[in-house]
């Protein structure tokens, strides 16, 4: 479609009262698939959209389900529910009612909405059913259970039907829900598909759940164009990766919002611990943790309480190991894991909207070319700008090449994943740090702190729900990223040193400490020679230091006269 061509808010008769909350939220004009797709579903007609990550697939569907309740309040006199949302994971259905309560803010006595896809009190649940909202999120599996109790019914009055992230469906294992779900729905009601991808599943799905639809498959790449999305690559193995990554931060290389992807949810807090060690504040996001504390983590991060999110994507539902290691160590690690209960529920690389996120950093490559694209897709959201960092190993560049071959197709074979210039040698302190830090974070720092972080999550999340329904601005200062203290800390790590700093970043001292600067020496040998730069450096520091080596200066002329 082109910009001369595509309809605006304003002109696709919307209520005014939906149109003021849109310009509440600042959107100027819709994006491609917003403009392709309201339209078509205000006409009543039923859409498989296909568009990227980030695009705005999320108020392409919520406008027009609420632009059709709103008409529906006019003929019938009776409440029902008439949308019935599906997503396949709780951080999905949380934003996806974020999006709600945005675009309701001028109707929300005429539009209600509930989200019923965390793991609560089913009673608590039916008491909301029973006041029969207008919209209900939720995910397969939830929705069914309360259908089955009969805590809601939608064989009469069902209007809507949406699934969103329709290729995660039936790969989070939904496939039998949404059958045995379809059986509870009316014989006549539109339906919406939403997916990134046209995987064979979500064909599967299209036959089931639509009618005569109408395909939108935009005609843009994955990503966004590299004028807007940068893509780098570092080659470093494991010590030489922490290394660079603690002196990007605490040098101020990497600015903004940033999420760290890790293959597994040990890696997470190993990370996090590491990080805390040079008081690098982070918080964790992963499949173990409790729904309520992961959509509270998203929604802060969201908010700016903190900048960085360490966290691994769906990948480790399906490998705990990572996928990347030996046989023998995959066999051992597979064990170890398979008592930890995760979520099936969750998925962190894909769909979460997290909002102005200036870098996405693959600590560790992703495993295939699809969970690099939904990882990638984390920033350069709608029209912003964005950068994706990736470290690479020895064993991981096969998986590197194989991205690298499949984003070429779409940028006209050209090279995507561009070389990160990063000189390990100029940051040589930081090394030295860096491993003793890394390899302090050992197997039982890491399971004390798993256990101390879900324990506190769910003190907080049971025993103060009510508080902070009636206190959510305590809840927005009850931050995820504290420290959790399973690993000693050496107050001097937090500080940098000026010897420690590259050339190009020391600050350049008068030319009056030059006289200080300066010991005399017998030959102009190499050691001697590195004995006056050693010198020099640390003249540049303030006291004590400075005095420091005027002693030494002292003591090496005095020397000097004696010989």
């Amino acid at each position: 479609m082109d910009e001369e061509k595509k309809v605006m808010f304003h002109e696709m008769e919307l209520d005014d009262r939906l149109l003021k909350a849109i310009s509440q939220l600042s959107w100027s004009e819709p994006t491609l698939i917003q403009a392709t797709a309201i339209p078509l579903l205000l006409e009543g007609k039923d859409v498989l959209m296909r568009a990227r990550t980030g695009s705005g697939k999320t108020a392409a569907f919520t406008i027009p389900v609420i632009q059709k309740i709103l008409n529906l309040k006019n003929t019938s006199r009776h409440q029902s529910i008439r949308a019935l949302v599906l997503s396949p994971s709780k951080e999905l259905c949380g934003q996806i009612a974020s999006v709600i309560r945005d675009l309701t803010l001028k109707c929300a006595r005429e539009v209600r909405f509930v989200d019923i896809s965390s793991s609560g009190d089913m009673q608590i649940q039916k008491s909301l059913l029973m006041d029969k909202p207008d919209i209900v999120v939720s995910t397969p599996s939830r929705a069914l259970a309360h259908l089955k109790a009969n805590n809601m019914r939608l064989k009469e009055d069902l209007a809507m039907l949406v699934v969103d992230e329709a290729d995660l469906i039936f790969s989070f294992g939904y496939e039998a829900e949404i059958k045995e779900l379809l059986s509870h729905l009316p014989k006549i009601y539109q339906a919406v598909l939403a997916s990134a991808t046209l995987s064979d599943d979500v064909l599967s799905l299209k036959k089931i759940v639509l009618r005569n639809p109408v395909t939108l498959k935009l005609e843009e790449p994955e990503l966004a164009p590299s004028s807007q999305l940068q893509h780098y690559h570092l080659f470093a193995e494991e010590d030489d990766k922490a290394a660079i990554l603690y002196a990007l931060l605490k040098l101020n290389l990497v600015r903004g919002k940033s999420i760290i992807f890790v293959r597994t949810v040990d890696r997470c807090y190993k990370l996090k611990l590491y990080l805390e060690q040079f008081k690098i504040g982070s918080c964790v996001l992963n499949s173990e943790l409790p729904a309520a504390v992961r959509c509270l983590s998203v929604d802060q991060f969201n908010r700016g309480r903190y900048q960085i999110i360490i966290a691994s994507d769906e990948k480790a539902l399906e490998k705990p190991d990572g996928g990347i290691l030996p046989i023998e160590e995959r066999a051992k690690k597979k064990k170890q894991a398979s008592k930890r209960k995760r979520d099936k529920e969750s998925g962190v690389s894909r769909g979460i909207d997290f909002q102005h996120v200036s870098n996405v950093i693959n600590f560790d490559f992703p495993l295939d070319v699809n969970s690099y694209v939904h990882r990638a897709g984390r920033t350069a959201r709608g029209n912003n700008q964005g950068s994706v960092l990736s470290f690479v190993s020895i064993r991981e560049k096969p998986l590197m090449d194989a991205v690298e071959s499949h984003l070429a197709k779409g940028f006209n074979s050209q090279k995507v994943l561009q070389k990160y210039e990063f000189a390990l040698e100029e940051v040589e302190g930081f090394r030295y740090r860096s491993r003793d830090a890394w390899r302090a974070v050992t197997r039982i720092a890491v399971r004390e702190a798993r256990l101390k972080e879900i324990k506190q999550e769910l003190i907080n999340c049971k025993k103060l729900q009510g508080y902070f329904e009636e206190n959510p601005t305590d809840l927005a200062a009850l931050r995820r990223d504290k420290a959790l203290h399973t690993v000693k800390l050496q107050e001097h790590l937090a500080h940098i040193p000026e010897y420690l700093l590259p050339a190009a970043l020391r600050h350049e001292e008068p030319e009056a400490d030059q006289e200080i600067t300066e010991a005399p020496v017998k030959k102009k040998t190499k050691k001697n020679y590195q004995n006056v730069r050693t010198l020099k450096r640390l003249a540049r520091q303030s006291n004590p230091l400075r005095s420091l080596e005027l002693k030494t200066k002292s003591s090496t002329a005095s020397t000097a006269g004696t010989t």
